[in-house]
């Protein structure tokens, strides 16, 4: 550090103090920083250290930070030491140095918190808790589909083939591989679909073109059929130009252009489905409940984790749905008759 990280005092606690606001000043101490790193990470030979030590998770974080978030300056290639932030967010970001498997996530555009993701599932009827695994808020596996697809195929209160299981979930279980799960698994998914959005406001969405699986063709709404392409793609093109429905279908100057994806047939059914009365009168029946079962999950501040890492926070999660299983079986009848336990 004396000798090759010379750019700032790091025996100085907390942020640099600088203008954020100027931008000479933050693209210098940005550039400062990230030579320091580079000097560093090229100082030490990474073979010498031992993979799993202290210093080598140092030296990888330390790569991996001082590469993630900063780009070369404009007209830098970044050998002359100009630097700046990164106009991108990049993949499985590190958003913090002292707990490195934490996770941005966003709840909404507007709803932003960092930390890890908890994944449930619940009997609604009981309010029991049957499953459940901490992932990082962000990055492969961590999606609520991801995360639901590895829960159901591990839940063992699932598992009999006789039983006709009905799964329920909101429309960010509403993935084609979700669903592909659930119809492989004969259940019967009461996922809310994910909505379809229209090129133009109230205009035609997706539904309202003809998919014919057999014959690997899509049509318009006004009757123009064309061939999906082998990554599925649909080009409309010239057709749109004097189509009496191209107000109500699209702004793009070269037409409409669709992506059928591999489960599109499965989530168009799933969407047909979604729509009868059945679908929606479970659907809103049991939605109250589960919401039940997660307000438990996170009361008393546990929304706020006490530990770093997904292991630790799984097993914390896991002693948690415990004690409210025991606690809720207790309300349904659970009772102690000479040394044993029985509900009744």
């Amino acid at each position: 550090m004396a000798v090759h990280a010379t750019s700032y005092d790091y025996t100085r606690p907390g942020k640099p103090d600088i203008a954020w606001d100027d931008k000479e000043a933050k693209e210098e101490l940005i550039s400062g920083l990230v030579t320091d790193a580079l000097a560093l990470l090229g100082a030490v030979d990474p073979g010498t250290l031992e993979e799993g030590s202290p210093a080598y998770q140092a030296y990888v974080l330390l790569a991996l930070v001082s590469g993630q978030d900063v780009e070369p300056a404009e007209g830098s290639d970044g050998t002359d030491g100009r630097w700046r932030i990164a106009r991108k967010v990049a993949p499985d970001r590190i958003v913090s140095t002292v707990d490195p498997q934490a996770r941005h996530a966003h709840k909404s555009r507007s709803v932003m918190m960092d930390g890890f993701k908890g994944h449930i599932i619940a009997e609604p009827e009981t309010g029991l808790y049957t499953n459940a695994v901490m992932t990082k808020a962000a990055g492969p596996g961590s999606s609520d589909a991801d995360a639901g697809i590895v829960l159901l195929g591990t839940d063992e209160t699932m598992q009999d083939p006789a039983v006709d299981y009905q799964v329920l979930g909101d429309s960010a279980y509403g993935s084609g591989p979700m669903l592909e799960t659930l119809d492989a698994a004969g259940h019967r998914g009461l996922v809310k679909p994910k909505p379809l959005r229209p090129a133009v406001p109230g205009g035609y969405d997706l539904d309202d073109f003809t998919h014919d699986e057999a014959k690997n063709t899509l049509t318009c709404p006004a009757g123009e059929v064309r061939k999906i392409s082998p990554r599925g793609n649909v080009n409309f093109g010239t057709a749109c130009k004097a189509c009496p429905l191209r107000e109500q279908c699209t702004k793009a100057k070269g037409g409409r252009k669709v992506v059928i994806t591999k489960h599109h047939a499965r989530q168009r059914a799933h969407r047909a489905a979604a729509r009868e009365p059945g679908f929606k009168h479970d659907y809103r029946a049991y939605r109250p409940l589960v919401e039940r079962s997660i307000g438990w999950l996170v009361a008393g501040g546990n929304r706020r984790l006490r530990y770093r890492g997904v292991e630790k926070n799984n097993a914390w999660l896991q002693q948690r749905i415990g004690a409210l299983n025991l606690r809720r079986l207790l309300k349904l009848g659970l009772t102690s008759h000479d040394g044993a336990w029985a509900l009744g």
